[in-house]
């Protein structure tokens, strides 16, 4: 593992006052030329040092007419786009970068077309359409303002958990008040938060150096040295690369997301398929490689600094090929009735439980029904993933307290002093700051709307007012220690399962109240992270945090309209989206991470906790996880104080490590396996051994190979249509696996499954 020292240390320290670029350009970014007065003041993260500019234009113009005409474009066609794409088997995820690239050239075209006339000139009120060439700060506005539309709201599970799995009443205007309040439930959580989670320097938010290393290279102006291509050059080559390569797993040769060479190897075999199966079984040796998979749940593998790469690596080893095994082969829990790896609800003889039949006419559970049916089991894996649910809780709690507790106190006491703050900071010093009461009217009023339409309409959210406050007090509690791991890992523990938890033993047998409990607690907290980390880009970029504030809010507003009406869309015109059973073989309409909720929702709102996980289930030994998440980190905070100059300890994420599996499933190993491939070979080889190549085309890549693929995707499905297309030759196979699909039953023959 990587020195810390090599993570943390600043870049003028490690290369020994190495020039960093000062001079301004006509955008307001640099280029080189002489050091910087302000090197002795960069950011300690080398990373940050690395790819920021440390220099800012003021002048520059911001809120723009270009801005609002490109910025609510693009946020438009991302929402759209995102939750179209949300109910494949494989997701694609169009981010942001998308956006990044595709209004630069429709900037610099209305910059040249938009006449430049002054309106109310000389007045209070004075605006030009056109205020000159377009720039560096409108365009990371237009980005911000666009990435409220790339994130799929999590509330609309709930609307197509209603709606197609258990196939109640669930009007539009409801869901459209309760995605609305989730989204904006986050600004206030940012608001609060923001002191601690933007403005040090060490909360440094990796994946944004992706977007700032991408803003340099649209921007800056570059010389190409002898026998180098500049990052303009790069990232040309790499995008049209990718948007080449796409149409070989997207539609030509699908068999390129999961090669799974035991399979192959074995094709009669069931034992072959649960080891060898990358998308239905542990995945021994299977890779990917379509860059679809490999970053549509884990993100870009060339945003993960190599020690939480590490640690997502031993977490996804322990559950995939220790434990998982282990419990299957010893048959704890019947395992062996039930498939290895499957997010199914099953009866105890291995077939689908019948969930209609133990819910009663008023959507609540119907307790002679559950006892006539009998139990609920879950396969071995998913089983295991709530274990690690389980740890991963406590552990952030005691990881941050143990190792960030100290600096998080003097925060609370002094705000900043003037020795914590880089230069990033100081720069931003000179903007108008937006005041905290904006983000605490904005909460309040939105919780007390929550408490309204939560008891108006309670006949189809059921959750009563009591919960809606208990759901904000966890997402307070948690959006703090949460925060600390996401902005120095990239990677978000997630709170979802306590909430369910929780809200399952205080008010059991209600499904539609659990899932807004945990969208209230868990995704109001989720989307407060996103304000932060784009906040956090705004910082780095120098952009006025009023501006900020004033595009995440109407881009939030547009996007939640936009996400809901192409599901409800989708959910009206495309025949028996989401039923596995009816669909017809190859479509993709299978809905993976729609499937996963509406199970959860049935496992701790239908049924209850107590019934599963508590004294009267079957899996209520997992308990005891809760208890090995608090003491792990207090193992690694022992061992570090124990041997201090061994600073590869600290490296040791706990929540991170268990935190790793937490997409899984909808996740399956072939997505695993291939990210950590790449992260390993982008944060560890690259980083350490060519860090020149590192510094200048590691993120610039990364934003290529996700704009070339989401352009293509959306080629695709506009020249096919919505149908899926399904080609009958081998390439078309995306596992090569003729039992993936069977569940493995021990003794039984099941769907034409040899016995086992």
């Amino acid at each position: 593992m990587v020195d810390y020292q090599e993570i943390s240390a600043p870049l003028i320290e490690k290369q020994k006052q190495k020039k960093i670029s000062s001079v301004h350009d006509s955008d307001g970014i640099s280029s080189s030329s002489q050091s910087s007065p302000f090197e002795e003041e960069n950011s300690p993260i080398e990373q940050v040092a690395l790819t920021v500019p440390i220099t800012d234009e003021p002048s520059l113009p911001v809120v723009t007419f270009r801005m609002w005409i490109l910025g609510t474009l693009a946020c438009i066609l991302l929402s759209f786009l995102n939750q179209f794409f949300w109910f494949r088997r494989e997701p694609l995820s169009i981010s942001s970068i998308s956006a990044q690239i595709a209004v630069v050239p429709l900037g610099h075209l209305m910059a040249f077309l938009i006449p430049n006339r002054v309106f109310f000139k000389g007045r209070k009120f004075e605006f030009t359409l056109n205020p000159g060439p377009f720039n560096v700060k409108e365009h990371v506005l237009i980005t911000i303002f666009a990435n409220s539309g790339a994130g799929n709201p999590y509330a609309i599970h709930i609307v197509s958990a209603v709606k197609v799995f258990y196939k109640r009443t669930l009007t539009f205007w409801v869901s459209l008040i309760v995605v609305l309040t989730t989204q904006v439930l986050g600004f206030g959580w940012a608001g609060i938060f923001r002191r601690y989670l933007v403005e040090p320097a060490a909360m440094w938010w990796p994946h944004n150096l992706v977007q700032v290393s991408l803003f340099r290279a649209l921007h800056e102006k570059e010389e190409r040295a002898k026998n180098e291509m500049t990052r303009n050059q790069f990232f040309l080559i790499a995008f049209l690369c990718s948007f080449a390569y796409y149409v070989f797993p997207g539609y030509l040769f699908a068999m390129l997301s999961s090669l799974s060479w035991l399979c192959w190897l074995f094709p009669a075999s069931v034992l072959a398929q649960q080891l060898g199966s990358g998308l239905h079984g542990l995945g021994i040796g299977a890779v990917g490689l379509d860059w679809s998979s490999i970053s549509s749940y884990l993100g870009s593998p060339l945003a993960s600094p190599w020690f939480a790469t590490a640690n997502i690596a031993v977490g996804y080893f322990l559950i995939m090929y220790v434990v998982t095994p282990f419990m299957y082969w010893f048959n704890v829990y019947k395992a062996k009735t039930f498939p290895i790896f499957s997010d199914g609800l099953f009866t105890s003889d291995g077939q689908k439980y019948n969930i209609s039949a133990i819910i009663d006419p008023n959507f609540h559970i119907d307790f002679n029904a559950y006892d006539r049916e009998g139990r609920l089991y879950l396969s071995t894996f998913f089983s295991m993933t709530y274990a690690f649910s389980f740890a991963c809780l406590s552990a952030t709690v005691v990881h941050v307290f143990l190792f960030h507790g100290r600096d998080l106190w003097q925060l609370s006491k002094s705000a900043f002093q003037e020795k914590k703050m880089d230069i990033h900071t100081k720069l931003m010093r000179k903007y108008k700051q937006v005041p905290e009461w904006w983000f605490l009217s904005i909460l309040l009023v939105n919780i007390a709307a929550t408490v309204f339409i939560c008891e108006y309409y309670k006949t189809q959210l059921q959750l009563p007012w009591w919960g809606v406050l208990l759901a904000c007090g966890l997402a307070f509690f948690f959006t703090l220690p949460v925060g600390v791991i996401t902005a120095t890992t990239n990677q978000t523990p997630g709170l979802n399962v306590i909430t369910e938890y929780i809200i399952g033993y205080l008010y059991p047998g209600y499904p539609v109240a659990n899932m807004c409990f945990k969208v209230y607690g868990y995704i109001s907290m989720k989307q407060g992270l996103t304000f932060l980390q784009d906040l956090k880009l705004g910082h780095y970029m120098k952009i006025p945090p009023r501006a900020m504030f004033m595009a995440q809010v109407v881009g939030t507003l547009i996007s939640a309209l936009v996400h809901l009406g192409t599901a409800w869309w989708l959910m009206e015109t495309v025949p028996d989206i989401c039923d596995r059973a009816l669909l017809p073989p190859g479509s993709p309409w299978t809905c993976p991470g729609d499937h996963v909720f509406y199970d959860a929702s049935v496992i701790w709102g239908l049924i209850g906790p107590q019934r599963i996980f508590g004294n009267l289930g079957h899996y209520s030994a997992l308990n005891w996880a809760f208890l090995f998440g608090a003491i792990a980190p207090v193992i690694v905070w022992i061992a570090h104080k124990s041997f201090p100059n061994q600073q590869w300890i600290r490296l040791i994420t706990v929540p991170v490590l268990l935190a790793g599996i937490i997409n899984m499933p909808p996740a399956t190993s072939v997505n695993y396996n291939s990210w950590i491939i790449i992260a390993f070979i982008s944060g560890f080889v690259v980083y350490r051994y060519y860090q020149k190549l590192w510094s200048r085309h590691n993120y610039v890549l990364s934003g290529a190979l996700d704009a070339g693929l989401a352009f293509m995707g959306v080629l695709l499905y506009l020249c096919l249509g919505m149908q899926h297309v399904c080609l009958d030759w081998w390439g078309s196979d995306a596992d090569r696996c003729p039992l993936a699909s069977c569940p493995t039953a021990e003794g039984v023959v099941v769907k034409g499954c040899p016995v086992f």
